[in-house]
């Protein structure tokens, strides 16, 4: 028997060349492009506009490989985390995390992930495949039904912050957010997306090179080496004057500044020198910094920072003028919160 291809792996000028050469109409092929991004469509059958014949014909040729959120579950703080099971049986979780005037898709680009940060739960999973982007997009879209059916809005921003690393699945995410962003798919703004990356230096170039509109995050956790080696440890590979070199040509190229997300740990950098090293790599392109509460993963290896250490950090920070957010986790009690996703469900 012969496999059928994935459907949402063809342009929408491949769609509509197989139309023609199966006898139809150009035409046929932009409205089954609709179906599957605009209106999401799970199934042939849901295409109530094309004959029933065609659908039949597409159902011969092609499947539609899409998501199914296998479990929903809501926190006491309106979070809610979705547990999605991929075509091939493998589950990612991505998190709808709302405040009081807009919602955030917090998405996974990975099953597991490729890299080894000691605090956090997916690294503890191995990497099993990058997500298609159809896979990507699915997610985005079902956090937007979430928020329409929870919160009588659209999805107003979105955060590659989920499991795996974005730049190691370069070309899918960006296939992604291209349908993310196009009037053809879900018609969002790229200056509302946010990719995080841990800092892999010539993907950054890359990412500057492709001239994307999206904001630029990174995972930085220490501004000394020899610490922050210690956290990351794949981070030994690419040392901070690298990836410092690689943030001003971004921003020498795109005119964006950078998000330098920055979880502080007791004992491990909550000294003042941790401090005046993280001042001092602010000052090499514009930034701003989310200081971001630790959520534990079961060990004692990481613990929360002393309120008076947070305290510090944002003070120096501020008397140095360099913009500083404090972000609260949303969704600990359901193990949703930044770092915990960890595929439990599996």
């Amino acid at each position: 028997m012969i496999e059928k291809k994935d459907i949402r792996a063809l342009t929408k000028e491949q769609l509509r060349d197989f139309f023609v050469e199966h006898g139809d109409k150009a035409f046929r092929g932009n409205q089954v492009y609709e179906w599957l991004w605009s209106k999401s469509a799970h199934s042939f059958e849901d295409m109530t506009n094309i004959s029933k014949e065609t659908r039949q014909m597409l159902e011969n040729n092609f499947v539609i490989n899409h998501i199914k959120v296998d479990q929903m579950q809501r926190s006491s703080d309106g979070t809610v985390k979705n547990a999605v099971r991929l075509h091939d049986g493998l589950i990612v979780e991505s998190v709808l995390i709302p405040t009081e005037n807009r919602t955030t898709a917090c998405v996974s680009s990975q099953v597991g992930c490729s890299l080894d940060c000691n605090f956090c739960a997916t690294a503890r999973l191995k990497k099993m495949r990058n997500l298609n982007a159809d896979e990507i997009f699915d997610q985005v879209s079902a956090i937007n039904q979430e928020s329409l059916l929870y919160h009588n809005h659209k999805l107003s921003n979105i955060v590659f912050m989920g499991m795996g690393e974005p730049l190691m699945n370069y070309n899918n995410v960006l296939k992604a957010i291209e349908k993310i962003t196009s009037e053809e798919g879900l018609g969002m703004s790229p200056k509302r997306i946010t990719v995080s990356t841990s800092g892999i230096p010539k993907m950054i170039k890359k990412l500057a090179d492709d001239e994307v509109k999206f904001n630029l995050a990174v995972s930085l956790h220490s501004a000394i080496d020899e610490v922050r080696s210690k956290i990351m440890p794949f981070s030994k590979a690419f040392p901070l004057n690298d990836l410092k070199e690689s943030l001003a040509y971004w921003y020498a190229k795109t005119g964006s500044r950078v998000t330098y997300e920055y979880v502080v740990w007791n004992g491990i950098n909550d000294t003042k020198e941790a401090i005046n090293a993280l001042v001092k790599f602010c000052k090499y392109v514009p930034c701003k910094v989310n200081l971001i509460e630790y959520n534990p993963i079961d060990d004692g290896d990481f613990q929360q920072a002393n309120p008076q250490a947070i305290t510090d950090y944002i003070s120096i920070l501020e008397m140095n003028d360099i913009i500083v957010n404090v972000r609260r986790s949303r969704g600990k009690d359901i193990d949703a919160a930044c770092g915990q996703l960890a595929n439990k469900k599996s």
